[in-house]
């Protein structure tokens, strides 16, 4: 029903409809409000008895409203589950449906499952699935899924549009109540940068909801006017409809924002906005959640929370019903009592479970009573209650439940920090320092009056922001309710029936009694046995009631029992706002090479390597082929020379007196011998003892290297050299970066390479001065750069880098002047055979599963220091018999080889019993004008001069071939040392 009164904006009418029936709210409006003033009370299912589920509380910790949100029509047509009433807000045109019913929310044939109740009990699926072992699969386990979860997916890919956004500030307020808002208030106006964040839709908190004065006025009114003054400051954000949803390390917290969700027309703007808040200092003043008390039947429609019904009453001016019955064990039935009675609506009975509680002069008051049970299928209808050993019964549509007040230490746990007992509160209360920066205040920290949360607000606010340097004033606490909070601890009401903890998910106190009884007494093992607080509230409302429950069965107190691991997120994140960014090209960009214009504009078919687009090969008019282009370009490096962007490589610089240090623990070779000036091929493997990558790593000043790695390992071997920083060797002065997107670089190779090379440099470089695995800083017509004296080609070659802006002109340049000299550029295909023709890896041959051993470089692991994987690397199993990498070799030159084709002796079957090895890489050497191959062959290095059999039987070869070295061409390396 609809009252006079609240926050609403009345000029705005809303239209909306839920499971097909029109219904009409206010601006302000929440769904749950909007159809409770519809006079709607059912508004969900339970997930495993299927029972009637009305609203329960008013805020993002219920447990029962939960519905599906269903937008646009015919392919676009999108639904998202398990919505909360309660935290959607309303607006045009908005069709909420409820869900885990068929056919219908009043008559849902599953309701059948509460009947049978007494046959699943908690555990029921570990005792009863068991056996036929022969049914699990085939009947146990297709019907559980099918039974699983609570709304459906549309099962369309979701096409709206989500954001991830970063935010720096020296202050994070999470939370914007009355604590919250004194907080970011003293940090403000002391100068610091502020964030104020709180999951609602308008800050105030419970000043929304309550008949509270602040500083002689509304609590509504002064928090408005607080924010007014929030605003008008121009180093204090406000973020609404914003829940800070994990706390992680380095002052780092998971924000979700909901920015479209409440908007019919969103105009282009995205659903949600998942924020990475980086803060300095931060005050958690998230508040309490209020938590019910178990009785027989307390789930039905109508029954509630007091505090959610006082948010209604005085927020939402909406009420599930006229004749309310209030049950609690604190001080807080009074208030609403008061705010009942100045609703206009009547109070049939105040229960309040205390013997010596005050009578209230306007409703029956009964002292020590506790309610035993209730009526109503669809929405309450009586209240049964025992008060001095007597029965009673009152007619009633709203029964307003308060069993104290949790403080919201979640975020609190996330660092793995765990809440502390306090009796006096009958709460837990969050650890000090358990998270590093975070301070708590406010109902959060047990402060549960109104002046209380101002001034612990204001002194933890102003305490933040002088632990950063700035100068707070000191803060006037406007006046405000300072009541005590009188609280009897009171979990369960005895008795048969059903009493229930988890509304979602349908536990019962039975079910932790009987958890306990078979022994699943610790709190981690009750919570997997009954399901208790894993349903889509996490436990928020029932958590500390079970705690309780399981407390009393085990004769153990609460503080003994402790309480289940908080873990983030606070409130469910969709993966849709986690992942934003992450579908088509973002979720695997495309990466442009300074070069990639040039290479387009002479018609090369573009390749991704990693996640770059690297042009295949470069064709030629009258060239029917790619390998009539490969050929020519392969040609063209060792008669002339030829020009290939390698800028895609990774290039990490790496400095500091420990540097030497460092690239000796993660490369298996040594490098603190380095000079400057000088290069090196290193390897690298991983702590199991594989090869994990390789490259060449320039000295280029005393303590200053630049490591290169292959293009796919880039960013996994960035990663690598943080973590060994970080958690293996932490005492090492080292710091490093990624540059490889600040560096343009370009193989030149080719017998004229240092010819055209010393036609473009300011100062031309000689084969003394410029050896081979040489480096320096160079200048190429007045602009600073970087030669390497390196050759994956086998040939004598450089690479040459340059600023990235200066990347396309420099490469269009090389290629010009290479054409004069009868060379060009050349691509991948072209790449790929050079190196396979010098028996060159790359990841097609360090795959993950190969050791230093396999490709001939054992000896590179140092006996004379450690490294990563190097004990590893000396397990049995990584230096016995092995696949070993050999070349490959037709017998008949021109009979095509297969990469991924496996190796047979010859004479046996080519099956998988018999297989001894495969091929990683092939091509057609128009050098040595054979199809050559390399690949792993057991024992395959004393197996040279010897035949094997290639099959693949994929593409229907069968090759006898001959074992080889892996280096098919200038074994001696004469060409590249020239």
């Amino acid at each position: 029903m609809r009252l006079s009164g609240g926050l609403l904006d009345r000029s705005s009418r809303v239209d909306f409809t839920f499971d097909g029936h029109a219904y009409q709210g206010f601006g302000g409006d929440t769904l749950a409000s909007a159809l409770m003033a519809g006079g709607v009370r059912l508004m969900g299912r339970s997930f495993k008895y299927h029972r009637p589920r009305g609203v329960m509380t008013a805020g993002s910790e219920e447990p029962n409203a939960l519905v599906q949100i269903d937008r646009g029509s015919g392919r676009a047509a999108q639904t998202t589950p398990n919505v909360r009433a309660t935290m959607q807000e309303i607006y045009p045109g908005l069709s909420a449906r409820s869900q885990n019913r068929f056919p219908s929310l009043a008559y849902d044939f599953a309701g059948i499952n509460d009947l049978l109740s007494p046959f699943l009990s908690a555990g029921f699926y570990y005792k009863t699935f068991m056996w036929p072992r022969g049914l699990w699969e085939k009947l146990y386990e297709p019907l559980i899924r099918r039974a699983a979860g609570l709304g459906a997916l549309s099962g369309r890919t979701d096409e709206d549009p989500y954001e991830k956004a970063w935010a720096f500030c020296d202050v994070l307020v999470i939370g914007a109540g009355p604590a919250g808002l004194a907080a970011a208030l003293a940090a403000g106006r002391a100068g610091a940068d502020v964030i104020l964040a709180d999951e609602d839709t308008r800050p105030g908190g419970r000043l929304l909801s309550e008949r509270l004065e602040v500083g002689g006025r509304s609590g509504a009114d002064w928090a408005a006017s607080t924010v007014a003054e929030l605003d008008a400051l121009p180093n204090v954000r406000i973020m609404t409809r914003t829940t800070v949803t994990g706390a992680y390390d380095g002052g780092t917290y998971g924000a979700l924002e909901r920015v479209a969700l409440h908007l019919a027309d969103p105009r282009g703007r995205p659903r949600e906005c998942f924020w990475r808040i980086v803060a300095k200092r931060a005050v958690l003043a998230a508040g309490a959640l209020e938590r019910p008390i178990a009785f027989a039947d307390n789930d039905r429609p109508g029954v509630m929370l007091a505090g959610a019904l006082r948010s209604y009453l005085n927020r939402y001016a909406a009420s599930p019903g006229a004749r309310a019955v209030i049950f609690a064990n604190n001080d807080g039935a009074r208030q609403t009592a008061a705010d009942l009675r100045a609703a206009g609506l009547e109070v049939t009975a105040l229960l309040d479970v205390r013997p010596d509680a005050a009578d209230d002069p306007g409703a029956p008051t009964f002292a020590g009573a506790q309610v035993t049970g209730t009526e109503g299928r669809h929405g309450l209808t009586k209240v049964r209650f025992r008060h001095q050993g007597r029965l009673h019964e009152v007619v009633a549509d709203v029964l307003a439940v308060s069993g104290g007040w949790n403080p919201s230490v979640h975020l609190t746990c996330h660092m793995g920090g765990r809440p502390v007992w306090d009796p006096a509160l009958a709460a837990f209360l969050p650890a000090p320092g358990a998270v590093p920066g975070l301070s708590v205040c406010g109902a959060a920290a047990g402060r549960f009056s109104t002046a209380a949360c101002l001034t612990d607000g204001a002194e933890k606010g102003a305490e933040a922001a002088q632990a950063l340097g700035f100068r707070p004033k000191a803060a006037e606490i406007p006046q405000a309710e300072d009541g005590a909070y009188a609280i009897r601890p009171f979990w369960l009401v005895e008795g048969k029936r059903r009493a229930w903890l988890d509304f979602a998910n349908d536990v019962t106190a039975k079910d932790v009694k009987l958890a306990a009884q078979e022994n699943f007494a610790s709190v981690e093992h009750m919570k997997r046995y009954t399901t208790q607080g894993m349903a889509p509230d996490q436990g928020k409302n029932s958590n500390v009631t079970a705690l309780a429950v399981l407390a009393d069965a085990t004769g153990r107190g609460i503080d003994a029992t402790g309480t289940t691991t908080f873990r983030p997120p606070y409130t469910p994140v969709s993966i849709a706002a986690l992942g934003a960014g992450a579908r088509a090209k973002g979720f695997a960009p495309e990466r442009f090479t300074t070069s990639h214009a040039a290479a387009a504009e002479r018609g090369a078919p573009m390749i991704e390597a990693g996640l770059w687009y690297r042009p295949s090969y470069f064709p030629r008019p009258g060239e029917a082929t790619w390998r009539a282009a490969c050929d020519r370009e392969v040609g063209y490096v060792r008669a002339a020379v030829g020009i290939c962007d390698v800028s895609t490589l990774g290039k990490i610089d790496i400095q500091g007196p420990d540097a030497g240090a460092f690239l000796d623990f993660v490369y298996a070779n040594t490098f603190s011998t380095l000079k400057p000036g000088r290069v090196r091929y290193g390897l690298m493997l991983r702590e199991d003892g594989h090869v994990m990558d390789d490259g060449t790593t320039a000295c280029l000043a005393e303590g200053h290297y630049l490591m290169t790695t292959t293009t796919a390992a880039a960013g996994a071997v960035m990663r690598h050299l943080e973590f060994v920083r970080q958690a293996l060797r932490p005492e090492l002065d080292v710091q490093f970066i990624s540059v490889t997107e600040q560096w343009a670089q370009f193989a030149v190779a080719g017998p004229k390479s240092r010819d055209l090379l010393n036609t473009l440099l300011d100062a031309p470089v000689d084969g003394t001065a410029f050896a081979f695995m040489a480096c320096g800083e160079i200048s190429v017509q007045g602009v600073a750069g970087r030669l390497f004296r390196i050759s994956f080609s086998g040939e004598h070659a450089y690479e040459i880098a340059v600023p990235a802006r200066y990347g396309n002109a420099l490469y269009r340049d090389l290629v010009a002047r290479a054409e004069a000299m009868g060379g060009g550029a050349y691509g991948m295909e072209a790449l790929n055979v050079l190196r396979i023709e010098k028996g060159l890896i790359t990841h097609a041959e360090i795959h993950g599963r190969v050791t230093a051993g396999d490709i001939g470089m054992g000896r590179m692991i140092s006996a004379k220091k450690d490294c990563i994987g190097k004990a590893a690397a000396q397990r049995p199993g990584l230096t016995g018999e092995r696949e070993q990498l050999v070349g490959l070799k037709p017998v008949q030159p021109k009979h095509e080889l297969g990469a991924g084709a496996h190796l047979f002796a010859p004479g046996t079957k080519a099956d998988r019993v018999n297989a001894q090895g495969y091929v990683t890489s092939v091509c057609w050497s128009p050098t040595l004008h054979t199809n050559l191959g390399l690949g792993f062959l057991l024992d395959g290095r004393a197996r040279i001069g010897k035949r094997v059999r290639l099959v693949d039987h994929l593409r229907g070869l069968d090759v006898l071939c001959e074992v080889t070295d892996p280096v098919f061409f200038d074994k001696e390396g004469g060409r590249a040392r020239a």
